[in-house]
C-alpha cells in the first residue's frame, strides 16, 4: 500500500518538475529536455529525477543549471505539492533511450533469415 503512495507522489512530482522546467530562464535549461522517471525514497526525504537531454552533449552543462535550480524547483514543489516533507532533488542523467536505440539498432543489424510461412498448411 506504501509503494503505491510513493508511486502516485513519484507521478506528481514528475509532471510538476516538468511544467516547471519551462519556467526557468537559465540559459544552460534549454532545448528538449524531459523528466523520464523520479525516484523517491520512502521517507520522502530525498528524490531521484532523471532527466533526458536531446543533445547529449549539453548534458552536462544541463545537469548544472538543473543542480543550480534545485532550491527555486524544491520550493516551488513544496507549495504545489501538500506533502509533510518536500524531498531534496537530486538529478541524474537518463541515458536509457540512447542505450535502447543502440540495441535496436544491434538487432537491425543482425542477419537473420526469415523463416518461410507454411501458406500449404492449413
Amino acid at each position: 500500500m506504501a509503494s503505491n503512495r510513493i508511486g502516485r507522489i513519484n507521478e506528481e512530482i514528475q509532471k510538476v518538475l516538468s511544467e516547471d522546467l519551462r519556467t526557468l530562464k537559465d540559459p544552460r535549461i534549454q532545448g528538449l529536455i524531459s523528466i523520464t522517471e523520479v525516484d523517491t525514497t520512502g521517507d520522502l526525504r530525498y528524490a531521484k529525477v532523471y532527466v533526458s537531454v536531446l543533445e547529449k552533449d549539453r548534458s552536462k552543462d544541463v545537469l548544472k543549471g538543473l543542480k543550480s535550480a534545485a532550491g527555486f524547483l524544491r520550493r516551488d514543489l513544496g507549495t504545489k505539492l501538500q506533502l509533510r516533507y518536500t524531498p531534496e532533488l537530486i538529478f541524474v542523467e537518463d541515458d536509457s533511450i540512447e542505450r535502447g536505440s543502440r540495441i535496436f539498432d544491434l538487432l537491425n543489424s543482425l542477419d537473420i533469415p526469415e523463416e518461410e510461412s507454411d501458406e500449404s498448411a492449413e
